[in-house]
């Protein structure tokens, strides 16, 4: 397992595009490393998972052509194939929700607020609300959150699906560990073509998506992986 910390508290753990090139290095590094299995996202302090871009380095974009060409730091998070959990405290705005909705399972303590605020600064999100949101937690909760503005709590950002663990501040990064490390016991082949599949049918028809998850099924056999899960499954004590 490894752990990406967002690491400006003093301002929210706001994002500027250093620190997004930073992130990009650290994504094709943990790509690469074969004992990486898992990776937790979370950001560092009590006040805030992230707020999103640093408004003030906006300004460092010239044009509009050279904002459009920006490296993304929520989709970076989306990139990965590894699975990512996020552990979520304090403020999750704009881009710091983008970022949330790039990674798979996420944990939300009690004090998490969750907003997608640009609509009232005459924007829309970049990084994936707009494309995210509506599969996550469809398509009327969606529009509620991107065309109001308004802020949520962690309760019921759970009830419309948006998070799926609420627990206590004090327990969040525990309990978002204890989901990395047991999925880090599973064959690495196993939880990235299961994040793969399912990805898949974010944007494929169903016939479409049936196809790629019997490639990634025979991936894993051609692996190895079904012998050794047989095997592990035969091990185990029968049910009385």
């Amino acid at each position: 397992m490894a752990e990406i910390v967002i690491n400006r508290p003093e301002k929210m753990n706001a994002m500027t595009p250093e620190m997004t090139q930073t992130l990009v290095g650290i994504r094709e590094e943990l790509e690469r490393d074969n004992d990486v299995r898992v990776v937790l996202l979370r950001g560092e302090g009590e006040r805030a998972f992230s707020a999103g871009s640093d408004l003030h380095t906006l300004k460092t974009y010239r044009t509009a052509w050279e904002f459009r060409r920006r490296t993304d730091y929520a989709m970076v998070i989306r990139e990965f194939t590894k699975p990512v959990v996020a552990a979520l405290k304090g403020w999750v705005l704009g881009g710091g929700l983008e970022m949330m909705l790039g990674a798979d399972i996420r944990v939300a303590g009690q004090s998490a607020k969750f907003g997608a605020p640009e609509v009232l600064r005459g924007w829309v999100g970049g990084g994936g609300a707009s494309q995210m949101l509506p599969r996550l937690v469809g398509y009327g909760q969606a529009m509620r959150l991107l065309l109001t503005g308004d802020s949520i709590d962690a309760h019921e950002a759970h009830s419309i699906g948006l998070v799926e663990i609420v627990v206590e501040d004090t327990a969040v990064v525990d309990t978002a560990m204890a989901l990395c490390r047991k999925m880090a016991e599973f064959s690495p082949i196993a939880t990235q073509s299961v994040k793969a599949a399912v990805r898949a049918a974010l944007s494929m028809s169903v016939d479409q998506g049936i196809r790629y998850e019997n490639e990634l099924t025979s991936l894993c056999f051609a692996s190895g992986n079904y012998e050794e899960g047989a095997n592990a499954f035969g091990e185990r004590p029968k049910r009385s």
